[in-house]
Protein backbone atom coordinates (compact mmCIF):
# COMPACT_ATOMS: atom_id res chain seq x y z
CA UNK A 1 0.00 0.00 0.00
CA UNK A 2 1.16 3.55 -0.71
CA UNK A 3 2.56 5.46 2.22
CA UNK A 4 -0.37 7.54 3.46
CA UNK A 5 2.01 9.63 5.51
CA UNK A 6 3.71 10.98 2.40
CA UNK A 7 3.41 14.72 2.23
CA UNK A 8 1.01 15.99 -0.45
CA UNK A 9 2.59 18.81 -2.53
CA UNK A 10 0.99 22.14 -1.81
CA UNK A 11 -1.10 23.55 -4.63
CA UNK A 12 0.62 26.48 -6.28
CA UNK A 13 -1.07 29.76 -5.44
CA UNK A 14 -2.56 31.54 -8.42
CA UNK A 15 -1.02 34.94 -9.05
CA UNK A 16 -3.19 38.01 -8.93
CA UNK A 17 -3.43 40.28 -11.96
CA UNK A 18 -1.26 42.85 -10.20
CA UNK A 19 1.41 40.23 -9.46
CA UNK A 20 1.29 38.93 -13.03
CA UNK A 21 1.65 42.41 -14.51
CA UNK A 22 4.56 43.10 -12.18
CA UNK A 23 6.27 39.84 -13.21
CA UNK A 24 5.78 40.72 -16.88
CA UNK A 25 7.28 44.18 -16.48
CA UNK A 26 10.23 42.73 -14.57
CA UNK A 27 10.73 40.19 -17.37
CA UNK A 28 10.64 42.90 -20.04
CA UNK A 29 13.30 44.90 -18.20
CA UNK A 30 15.51 41.81 -17.76
CA UNK A 31 15.31 41.05 -21.47
CA UNK A 32 16.12 44.62 -22.35
CA UNK A 33 19.15 44.61 -20.06
CA UNK A 34 20.33 41.24 -21.35
CA UNK A 35 19.84 41.72 -25.08
CA UNK A 36 19.97 45.49 -25.55
CA UNK A 37 17.35 47.86 -26.86
CA UNK A 38 17.96 47.37 -30.57
CA UNK A 39 17.59 43.59 -30.25
CA UNK A 40 13.91 44.23 -29.61
CA UNK A 41 11.53 42.20 -27.51
CA UNK A 42 8.27 40.46 -28.32
CA UNK A 43 5.29 39.81 -26.09
CA UNK A 44 5.80 36.05 -26.39
CA UNK A 45 9.41 36.37 -25.25
CA UNK A 46 8.36 38.43 -22.25
CA UNK A 47 5.62 35.95 -21.35
CA UNK A 48 8.07 33.04 -21.53
CA UNK A 49 10.64 34.91 -19.42
CA UNK A 50 7.98 35.65 -16.78
CA UNK A 51 6.56 32.11 -16.82
CA UNK A 52 3.15 33.41 -17.86
CA UNK A 53 0.75 32.12 -20.49
CA UNK A 54 1.28 34.27 -23.57
CA UNK A 55 -2.46 34.85 -23.82
CA UNK A 56 -2.38 36.77 -20.54
CA UNK A 57 0.19 39.27 -21.74
CA UNK A 58 -1.98 40.12 -24.75
CA UNK A 59 -4.95 40.45 -22.40
CA UNK A 60 -3.10 42.78 -20.02
CA UNK A 61 -1.03 44.87 -22.43
CA UNK A 62 -2.39 44.28 -25.93
CA UNK A 63 0.77 45.25 -27.82
CA UNK A 64 4.46 45.83 -27.33
CA UNK A 65 4.14 49.61 -27.24
CA UNK A 66 1.73 49.47 -24.31
CA UNK A 67 4.09 47.10 -22.48
CA UNK A 68 7.08 49.39 -23.04
CA UNK A 69 5.17 52.49 -21.91
CA UNK A 70 4.16 50.62 -18.75
CA UNK A 71 7.78 49.58 -18.16
CA UNK A 72 8.94 53.20 -18.51
CA UNK A 73 6.29 54.26 -16.00
CA UNK A 74 7.38 51.47 -13.66
CA UNK A 75 10.98 52.71 -13.67
CA UNK A 76 10.11 56.38 -13.33
CA UNK A 77 7.72 55.66 -10.47
CA UNK A 78 10.49 54.00 -8.47
CA UNK A 79 13.29 56.47 -9.22
CA UNK A 80 13.71 60.20 -8.94
CA UNK A 81 16.40 62.82 -9.23
CA UNK A 82 18.66 62.79 -6.20
CA UNK A 83 18.37 66.58 -6.12
CA UNK A 84 14.82 67.62 -6.89
CA UNK A 85 15.98 71.19 -6.31
CA UNK A 86 17.56 71.06 -9.79
CA UNK A 87 14.52 73.03 -10.98
CA UNK A 88 15.70 75.97 -8.90
CA UNK A 89 19.16 75.96 -10.45
CA UNK A 90 20.22 77.96 -13.54
CA UNK A 91 20.22 76.41 -17.03
CA UNK A 92 23.75 75.00 -17.08
CA UNK A 93 23.46 73.38 -13.65
CA UNK A 94 20.08 71.82 -14.55
CA UNK A 95 21.52 70.25 -17.68
CA UNK A 96 24.55 68.93 -15.77
CA UNK A 97 22.19 67.35 -13.23
CA UNK A 98 20.18 65.66 -15.98
CA UNK A 99 23.30 64.19 -17.59
CA UNK A 100 24.38 62.69 -14.27
CA UNK A 101 20.89 61.35 -13.60
CA UNK A 102 20.66 59.83 -17.08
CA UNK A 103 24.01 58.07 -16.58
CA UNK A 104 22.62 56.43 -13.44
CA UNK A 105 19.29 55.41 -14.99
CA UNK A 106 19.69 54.41 -18.64
CA UNK A 107 16.75 51.95 -18.76
CA UNK A 108 14.02 54.54 -19.48
CA UNK A 109 16.11 56.00 -22.32
CA UNK A 110 16.52 52.59 -23.94
CA UNK A 111 12.80 51.93 -23.69
CA UNK A 112 12.02 55.36 -25.13
CA UNK A 113 14.41 54.61 -27.99
CA UNK A 114 12.41 51.46 -28.78
CA UNK A 115 9.16 53.43 -28.76
CA UNK A 116 10.70 56.07 -31.03
CA UNK A 117 11.86 53.38 -33.46
CA UNK A 118 8.34 51.93 -33.39
CA UNK A 119 6.97 55.37 -34.31
CA UNK A 120 4.70 55.60 -31.27
CA UNK A 121 2.92 59.00 -31.52
CA UNK A 122 2.13 59.10 -27.78
CA UNK A 123 5.85 59.12 -26.86
CA UNK A 124 6.81 62.27 -24.98
CA UNK A 125 10.36 63.03 -23.91
CA UNK A 126 9.43 66.15 -21.94
CA UNK A 127 6.52 65.31 -19.62
CA UNK A 128 7.22 68.44 -17.52
CA UNK A 129 7.49 70.87 -20.42
CA UNK A 130 5.41 73.56 -18.68
CA UNK A 131 7.83 73.55 -15.77
CA UNK A 132 10.74 73.66 -18.20
CA UNK A 133 9.31 76.75 -19.89
CA UNK A 134 8.94 78.47 -16.51
CA UNK A 135 12.57 77.69 -15.65
CA UNK A 136 13.76 79.00 -19.02
CA UNK A 137 11.84 82.24 -18.54
CA UNK A 138 13.49 82.64 -15.14
CA UNK A 139 16.87 81.96 -16.75
CA UNK A 140 16.23 84.73 -19.25
CA UNK A 141 15.13 87.21 -16.57
CA UNK A 142 18.12 86.43 -14.36
CA UNK A 143 20.66 86.42 -17.18
CA UNK A 144 21.44 82.69 -16.98
CA UNK A 145 20.78 82.54 -20.74
CA UNK A 146 20.86 85.47 -23.22
CA UNK A 147 17.60 87.30 -23.82
CA UNK A 148 17.58 86.29 -27.50
CA UNK A 149 18.46 82.64 -26.82
CA UNK A 150 16.20 79.91 -28.23
CA UNK A 151 15.77 78.32 -24.82
CA UNK A 152 13.40 75.55 -25.81
CA UNK A 153 15.64 74.28 -28.58
CA UNK A 154 18.70 74.62 -26.34
CA UNK A 155 16.83 72.41 -23.87
CA UNK A 156 15.93 69.92 -26.63
CA UNK A 157 19.42 69.71 -28.14
CA UNK A 158 21.17 69.28 -24.80
CA UNK A 159 18.65 66.56 -23.93
CA UNK A 160 19.31 64.82 -27.26
CA UNK A 161 23.04 64.96 -26.49
CA UNK A 162 22.89 63.26 -23.09
CA UNK A 163 20.17 60.82 -24.15
CA UNK A 164 22.14 59.69 -27.19
CA UNK A 165 25.36 59.47 -25.20
CA UNK A 166 23.75 57.29 -22.53
CA UNK A 167 22.15 54.96 -25.08
CA UNK A 168 25.40 54.43 -27.03
CA UNK A 169 27.82 54.82 -24.10
CA UNK A 170 29.14 51.26 -24.04
CA UNK A 171 29.59 51.12 -27.81
CA UNK A 172 31.37 54.48 -27.77
CA UNK A 173 33.71 53.30 -25.04
CA UNK A 174 34.60 50.16 -27.03
CA UNK A 175 35.21 52.11 -30.24
CA UNK A 176 37.41 54.65 -28.44
CA UNK A 177 39.23 51.94 -26.45
CA UNK A 178 38.33 53.63 -23.17
CA UNK A 179 36.89 52.37 -19.93
CA UNK A 180 33.28 53.61 -19.62
CA UNK A 181 34.10 55.46 -16.40
CA UNK A 182 36.97 57.35 -18.05
CA UNK A 183 34.75 58.17 -21.01
CA UNK A 184 32.06 59.49 -18.65
CA UNK A 185 34.53 61.84 -17.01
CA UNK A 186 35.78 63.17 -20.31
CA UNK A 187 32.28 63.35 -21.79
CA UNK A 188 31.08 65.44 -18.84
CA UNK A 189 33.95 67.88 -19.42
CA UNK A 190 33.09 68.20 -23.12
CA UNK A 191 29.39 68.52 -22.36
CA UNK A 192 30.17 71.31 -19.94
CA UNK A 193 32.11 73.17 -22.63
CA UNK A 194 29.16 72.71 -24.99
CA UNK A 195 26.84 74.23 -22.40
CA UNK A 196 29.17 77.16 -21.84
CA UNK A 197 29.32 77.69 -25.60
CA UNK A 198 25.53 77.82 -25.80
CA UNK A 199 25.47 80.59 -23.22
CA UNK A 200 28.30 82.69 -24.65
CA UNK A 201 27.44 82.11 -28.30
CA UNK A 202 23.62 82.14 -28.21
CA UNK A 203 22.01 84.48 -30.68
CA UNK A 204 25.02 84.41 -33.04
CA UNK A 205 24.40 81.39 -35.34
CA UNK A 206 26.49 82.84 -38.12
CA UNK A 207 29.50 83.79 -36.03
CA UNK A 208 32.77 82.23 -37.14
CA UNK A 209 35.34 81.47 -34.49
CA UNK A 210 39.01 82.10 -35.21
Amino acid sequence: MPDQSAEVPAKRRRRTRQETESDLLDAALRLLERDGALAGITLREVAKEAGVNHGQIYQYFGDRQTLLRAAIGRILDTTSLKAQSHWDKPFIERRRAMLRYALERTEPLRLEALLALDGVPELTLFPELARTKEALERDRREGAIPEDADGLVMHAMTAATYMGYCIFRESLARDLCLEPEELDERAEAVYDRMLQGLITGAGEPGRRRT
